[in-house]
């Protein structure tokens, strides 16, 4: 499907810039993941068994995404006052710097428990972070755009979630393939960790470049206006996703469940299972995963262009059934005698999650309005990471029992219940694509009932 041509000036600038800081940040965030499935349990956990030393490690992984629905609040609010472009620097700051400082981390080994201490301390900094990144990124580029192609070029920052992944995963196996087991456990691992700091400094670069998105600028000057005319200050941007969005918070939650257990367990949990649970290679696992972590960033703005077509609703909607259902056959294919097969099952899983994915950009930025899309976006995907993403990959170790006698069925069962829930709350809203962010002010002064101008 040919890429529509840009609307105005400079809107190739805006989209490479968000494209490229949501990678930079979400590679902070897999780096982690994976070097939680791979060395953490043994460097901060060595006095644990292999389970629960996975088990321990994940946890500290989970504790980023308690962070993120109060990095979006904190982002949302300044985001809808003052502007997406500042919040967006700031936040790759914060998430690069955390990154950075863990590959300097001394280990359980050198300073007891003062290492997994410290290592959870960074992953709240991080998972801060990224909670207010991604609403930011994704609303710049929406706002920037033409209604009819915001689909195609809204996605191309979700984009940045498998090329995040893709390069993380990507380096680790480099050096997995370079090095062996005991040299990369020592120090090899950290290489990717340090290395953050060059691709924040590109990051930072690039996002200093772009302008202000010109939807928030007109909603920003209406506001005043209004509040200049009525003598009533405009009402807290938190309190008017509380009063007046309430079911489009929970429609987002909703639909981000199967879209988020369904990625980490893919990217991340499917590591932990093929390397401890079924004897792989830590390289084999990760080549599998950079192999089908190319077809997903290819597709995933060709799904937000066919939402421009046929609609958000349908493509995912197409995308939640088919995730449930290929639950049923994914940890069957994943066969550490078989790469074709194991990169067959991480890539149509993930196929089906960038159909979710994809569209998900526009969709949720055409839910809220204007001087409240940063704090609803926020607040609904984050909230939905801490109650969905954050435990997947505990939950799955769970429901697998143990890796001497794993029972992969249970996981299936839980990744076709979270399927469910998204469906059902994907057709609970009606189809969004029509809808004019630059028509939609919706301001909202205080004691006033319902939004101003909201289309």
């Amino acid at each position: 499907m040919p890429a529509p041509a840009h609307p105005r000036k400079g809107f190739g600038r805006v989209v490479g810039a968000s494209l490229i800081g949501t990678t930079v940040e979400w590679y902070d965030f897999f780096l982690y993941g994976s070097a939680a499935a791979l060395v953490f349990p043994a460097l901060f956990f060595p006095d644990s068994s292999e389970f629960a030393g996975t088990l321990l490690a994940f946890g500290t992984y989970a504790v980023g995404f308690a962070a993120r629905p109060i990095g979006a609040l904190v982002f949302g609010h300044f985001g809808d006052r003052v502007g997406r472009k500042k919040l967006l620097v700031i936040s790759l700051l914060m998430m690069g710097g955390a990154t950075f400082a863990i590959g300097l981390l001394p280990t359980f080994g050198t300073v007891g428990v003062l290492a997994p201490a410290l290592l959870v301390t960074l992953r709240l900094v991080q998972g801060f972070a990224l909670g207010g990144e991604w609403g930011g990124a994704v609303l710049l580029v929406s706002e920037h755009g033409r209604p009819e192609n915001r689909g195609f070029w809204s996605s191309w920052p979700q984009a940045g979630a498998p090329a995040g992944n893709l390069l993380a995963t990507g380096v680790l196996a480099l050096l997995a393939a370079f090095q062996s087991d005991a040299a990369f456990e020592s120090w090899g691992w950290r290489i990717p960790f340090l290395l953050s700091a060059a691709l924040i400094l590109v990051g930072l670069f690039v996002r200093l470049s772009v302008s202000e998105s010109p939807v928030f600028l007109e909603a920003q000057r209406v506001a005043a206006q209004k509040a200049a005319d009525s003598g009533v200050a405009e009402t807290p941007p938190l309190l008017t996703v509380l009063g007046h969005y309430k079911r489009e918070v929970l429609v987002a939650m909703g639909a981000r469940i199967a879209e988020n257990v369904s990625f980490y367990l893919l990217t991340v949990f499917s590591l932990s299972y093929l390397t401890k649970a079924q004897g792989a290679e830590s390289s084999f696992g990760l080549n599998a995963l950079v192999l089908a972590s190319v077809v997903h960033l290819v597709t995933i703005p060709l799904w937000g262009a066919l939402s421009d077509r046929v609609g958000r609703r349908p493509v995912y909607l197409f995308g939640a059934v088919g995730i449930g259902v290929w639950a049923f056959a994914l940890f069957g294919l994943l066969d550490p005698q078989n790469l074709w097969t194991s990169v067959l099952a991480i890539t149509v899983g993930l196929l089906f999650h960038g159909a979710m994915y994809g569209p998900q950009a526009a969709f949720f930025a055409e839910l809220f309005g204007t001087k409240s899309r940063y704090t609803g976006v926020g607040i609904g995907s984050q909230l939905a990471s801490l109650v969905a993403g954050a435990p997947a990959p505990l939950i799955a170790l769970a429901l697998l029992g143990s890796f001497e006698d794993p029972n992969p069925t249970a996981v299936s069962v839980y990744l076709l219940v979270c399927a469910v829930v998204t469906v059902v709350a994907v057709l609970a809203y009606g189809e969004t694509r029509t809808r004019d962010l630059a028509a939609d002010h919706a301001v909202v002064l205080k004691g006033a009932e319902r939004p101003v101008d909201h289309v």
